[in-house]
């Protein structure tokens, strides 16, 4: 099962702050032990959302707003992507999150993958091979 480690955004991470050294120790050697872990896909962080854009479709036409936002708490400020057997390991992993982030006070979320036996029937394998070509794809661009 794949999951996405959801940081959310804080006045800090929208601000800009450039974080520690002390804190990109401690987020090196927590992405360290996923990798020796077997269990990183990847993970990134997000610029603050003036150097983003919030893009509304209604009635098929895209209205754009650019950043940067008001509301920091339902913004992203990065992710981290992880493979594991279940949700509890997911969970486990999310709890080492390093408390030297936010001097302890962030706020995580995790979110599940949908996978592809969650379409059923719908996601023949016909589809299910066009994806994977795509994926494929992407894959040798990164």
């Amino acid at each position: 099962m794949r999951f996405m480690i959801i940081r959310k955004a804080d006045a800090a991470t929208e601000a800009e702050a450039m974080p520690s050294t002390e804190l990109i120790e401690a987020m090196t050697a927590y992405n360290e032990k996923l990798v020796a872990a077997g269990v990183m896909v990847g993970g990134d962080g997000l610029k603050s959302s003036r150097y983003g854009a919030k893009i509304t479709f209604q009635n098929g036409k895209p209205t754009v707003l650019d950043g940067p936002f008001a509301e920091a708490k339902e913004l992203i400020a990065g992710y981290t992507v992880i493979e594991v057997a279940s949700y509890e390991e997911a969970l486990d992993w999310v709890k080492q999150w390093p408390p030297e982030d936010g001097d302890g006070n962030v706020q995580l979320e995790l979110r599940r993958f949908v996978s592809a036996e969650d379409f059923g029937d719908a996601f023949t394998p016909e589809l299910q091979a066009r994806e994977q070509a795509l994926r494929d794809q992407g894959a040798d661009k990164v």
